[in-house]
């Protein structure tokens, strides 16, 4: 997975938007609440960081360059030490999650906002 990848996935996402944040990291949010950090320094010890429910989160720190996420391990977010850290598909399927159990918090009326269909 590379940046451009990751970057287009969270993207196509419904209502998803992106900024840097923290100097160089690319912040993409829905509803104005976080779902995945992408570093765009490849001298940082994360490369990307998500989101994830107590079960995944429980699993994924127990393979090889994957860590709770600093500062937001207690919210359940774990960090890839490397992009390749998880096959693509794998990692393409955990930001998703991400982004709907960042969505399900939402409230409902900007829930509602995200299926709507935008006017041109």
């Amino acid at each position: 997975m590379t940046i451009d990848r990751l970057r287009t996935l969270c993207l196509s996402l419904p209502g998803a938007t992106e900024q840097i944040q923290w100097g160089a990291d690319l912040v993409f949010k829905v509803g104005g609440k976080m779902f995945c950090v992408v570093s765009t320094e490849l001298h940082e010890a994360v490369a990307v960081s998500f989101k994830c429910d107590d079960e995944t989160f429980a699993q994924l720190v127990e393979r090889e360059g994957v860590v709770p996420a600093p500062y937001l391990a207690r919210a359940k977010w774990v960090a890839l030490e490397r992009f390749d850290a998880l096959p693509a598909r794998e990692l393409t399927r955990l930001v998703e999650q991400s982004y709907r159990l960042v969505v399900a918090k939402l409230p409902k009326a900007a829930q509602a906002a995200l299926t709507r269909p935008r006017r041109s």
